[in-house]
């Protein structure tokens, strides 16, 4: 995937995928050796320091965050596009800036970073008040 229309109708899946809190649809994108890196994982999960290894650890991660952010939602805002890897930035459900800087590989996120606005106070929202 190298061309701007091939980014944004991948940037345009993903954000319905987990706009409907599908996470079987939203890991189809995902390969099963994938590193991914967030400072909320690493609040839900301190045990992982923030590195996530494997797909199966992601479903993980992510149904924590979806079971203590029921409200959560993406807004793409803009779709950047390189050489195999895609920045998809975004607003969350609570307006904060997000960017997912997404390493593909044979058609699958290989390497992801989950990155947000630098002062937002839990920009992630989750629901018990934890700051990201």
């Amino acid at each position: 995937m190298n061309s701007l229309t091939d980014w944004n109708t991948f940037a345009r899946r993903w954000c319905e995928d987990w706009n409907v809190h599908d996470l079987d649809r939203v890991l189809s994108h995902f390969a099963d050796d994938v590193v991914f890196t967030s400072p909320v994982a690493g609040q839900l999960m301190p045990e992982t320091s923030g590195r996530l290894i494997g797909k199966a650890a992601l479903r993980g991660y992510w149904e924590e965050g979806l079971r203590r952010i029921s409200d959560l939602r993406f807004t793409v805002e803009r779709v950047f596009g390189g050489v195999d890897t895609v920045v998809i930035q975004y607003r969350n459900q609570r307006s904060a800036l997000v960017s997912e800087v997404l390493r593909l590989r044979d058609g699958k996120v290989a390497e992801g970073h989950g990155a947000y606005e630098v002062g937002f106070v839990n920009p992630a929202g989750l629901a018990d008040g934890a700051a990201a």
